[in-house]
């Protein structure tokens, strides 16, 4: 069954594979592409998700940074971030970044063993850094191309390709393994998703002009930046953007 399903939305992507280049951005100026087909049906979901967020997520996040000690609300970002880095090892074995492969996995040993399970980052001081691969970066590298940009009820701003690069990292996740049941597993990543979105508050005021066309171009240049390994100009790859990497 799980075959069928990554079959199935590996699918969908071959009309998109060869619209765009690993080393191009695919929404270069030179050559501008409608990347927002969907538009009405996009503004409509991200509306949706704006409401939800509006009345539930943040404040849930807001509560959360608030109750909960820095130390606690860090630790909790660096667990679920080593059990991120395990996604990225395999990513990078399908990008043939044996190097990179290596050093992600002796990072997460470190940060299992002497960081507590991920709790601390011990794996960066030692120049360990850590590398964001998923799915739908290696499908850019297979040479995939993007397809129309889309907002997911809930997920937020993707492509086509981002889309179905998600199916395929849950069942890379570890968590997705170790949980008894799906609901489990569900109720863990809720707990990543509040985690996140608590440290996306710093990050609110950053948004300038109209939200919905500011998020896609943001999504759009970091996902560019991060297919190509930061060889792009991209304005959005400072530090205040990283948490933009976990979507």
């Amino acid at each position: 069954m799980r075959k069928l399903v990554i079959s199935f939305f590996l699918l969908l992507l071959l009309p998109f594979s060869g619209t765009a280049a690993v080393n191009e951005n695919a929404y270069g100026a030179e050559n501008p592409v409608d990347v927002d087909p969907w538009e009405g049906f996009n503004r409509a979901i991200f509306s949706f998700n704006e409401t939800l967020d509006e009345y539930l997520f943040r404040p849930v996040a807001v509560g959360y940074k608030t109750i909960t000690p820095s130390i606690i609300d860090k630790g909790i970002t660096n667990f679920f971030g080593n059990i991120s880095d395990v996604v990225s090892i395999s990513n990078s074995l399908f990008q043939a970044k044996g190097g990179q492969a290596i050093e992600m996995t002796t990072r997460v040993i470190f940060n299992t063993t002497f960081g507590l399970a991920g709790f601390f980052d011990v794996s960066t001081s030692f120049g360990l850094e850590k590398k964001k691969e998923d799915f739908g970066q290696t499908l850019a590298v297979w040479g995939v191309g993007a397809g129309p940009y889309v907002v997911l009820p809930f997920l937020g701003p993707s492509t086509v390709r981002d889309t179905s690069g998600v199916v395929v990292d849950i069942f890379l996740d570890p968590q997705y393994y170790q949980s008894e049941s799906l609901g489990a597993f569900v109720a863990k990543k809720a707990i990543w998703f509040i985690d996140l979105r608590a440290d996306l508050l710093a990050s609110e005021n950053l948004i300038m002009g109209d939200k919905y066309t500011f998020i896609r171009n943001a999504y759009i240049q970091h996902r560019d930046f991060l297919i190509n390994d930061g060889v792009v100009d991209d304005p959005f790859a400072d530090e205040s953007f990283d948490d933009f990497e976990d979507f």
